[in-house]
């Protein structure tokens, strides 16, 4: 049998391929190790919703605006920043607007945040005011970053970026075990079962 050499060329490539996915897997893995953990948790706490719920703290609160703020026949003259800037410095909130809805008899305020609601209900007559306030506990503000919920666009941005770094981790680290004749087979069997293992809950008990 004739004895065929590897070309060189390809064998220097290969260890540099090598190389660059163990360097990825690693310094990857301890740059995403928080994010993983924080997901890794949040999601047990997401899937157990009884143990780890938490209450939500809801308080009822009036108040009074500047009358001339509201009472205008021209919506567009409703001072709609002098009203949330009272509304912000007099409740101590700090979560972006995502509703101003201007009615004939009232205007309606909806602020929202990780485990923070609040709206607010101004009378265009008399510029009285009530605001209903949600507070959840530490558990209930994770959850919502877990899933994204009203934390804005930059921290949608944070999950995309950890989810790409998951990737990295995840195709790095069967790169690497290719590598590894010994436990090539072994742990590509096992890579499968655990894939097969997914399908059958899946098909089965959901």
């Amino acid at each position: 049998m004739i004895n065929q050499k590897k070309n060189p060329m390809v064998i220097k490539w290969n260890r540099k391929f090598a190389e660059a996915s163990r360097w990825l897997h690693i310094y990857v893995s301890m740059i995403s190790f928080a994010i993983v953990l924080f997901f890794s948790v949040t999601g047990l706490t997401l899937n157990h919703p009884d143990y780890f719920a938490g209450e939500m703290k809801e308080t009822h609160e009036k108040g009074q605006m500047n009358i001339a703020w509201v009472k205008v026949t021209d919506t567009v003259k409703i001072a709609k920043l002098e009203m949330v800037e009272q509304l912000r410095k007099q409740f101590s909130i700090k979560a972006p607007v995502t509703e101003f809805r201007i009615e004939e008899e009232q205007c309606a305020i909806s602020f929202r945040g990780p485990g923070y609601a609040a709206d607010a209900f101004v009378n265009r007559e008399d510029g009285s005011f009530e605001i209903t306030l949600l507070k959840a506990g530490a558990i209930g503000v994770l959850n919502d970053l877990h899933k994204g919920r009203d934390s804005g666009a930059k921290w949608a941005v944070l999950i995309d970026v950890s989810a790409i770094l998951m990737i990295v981790i995840s195709l790095t680290g069967i790169i690497l075990l290719l590598y590894i004749k010994r436990k090539r087979i072994s742990g590509l069997v096992w890579a499968l079962m655990g894939l097969l293992l997914t399908y059958l809950v899946y098909k089965l008990w959901v």
